[in-house]
């Protein structure tokens, strides 16, 4: 009885310890430097990146406001201290869902400048995958799945 009661009680702590192993701990600096995300001007020439600046000057504001807000959704995750990888991923989703009523408007360079962008909300966080998310956005598939 006394083994069984401890497997019992070895496999509830097994069970306890395995969940939430994919909450994301949110580094200390992360708030700040989700405000620091917000305020820095996006779409603008990048040499680094190859990146000309945006091609229709009429939807920067749009796409940065789009930007932004998943910051703010980024942030308000990270605020909890609880969130999970698959609530980032989920939070890239809805974002990159705001740009579909643009989507063709948007030239394949600036899609790829929104997905640099979301890369950089993800290292913010740590987070190591979107879930194929930023390449269902730039290609309409993901080409990691088969």
């Amino acid at each position: 009885m006394r083994q069984i009661t401890g497997i019992f009680w070895g496999l509830t702590l097994l069970i306890f310890t395995s969940c939430g192993q994919d909450q994301v701990k949110t580094p200390e600096n992360a708030l700040t430097e989700f405000e620091e995300f917000k305020l820095k001007e996006k779409f603008i020439e990048d040499n680094r990146l190859n990146y000309p600046g945006i091609a229709d000057p009429k939807l920067k504001p749009i796409l940065t406001k789009k930007i932004n807000l998943s910051a703010n959704d980024f942030k308000k995750l990270a605020d909890k201290g609880t969130a999970t990888e698959k609530q980032y991923q989920d939070a890239i989703k809805k974002g990159l869902d705001r740009f579909a009523e643009i989507y063709l408007e948007i030239d394949t360079e600036d899609r790829e400048r929104v997905c640099i962008y979301y890369e950089e909300l993800m290292n913010i966080v740590r987070l190591e995958s979107s879930d194929g998310h930023l390449n269902n956005f730039m290609y309409g598939f993901d080409p990691t799945t088969k």
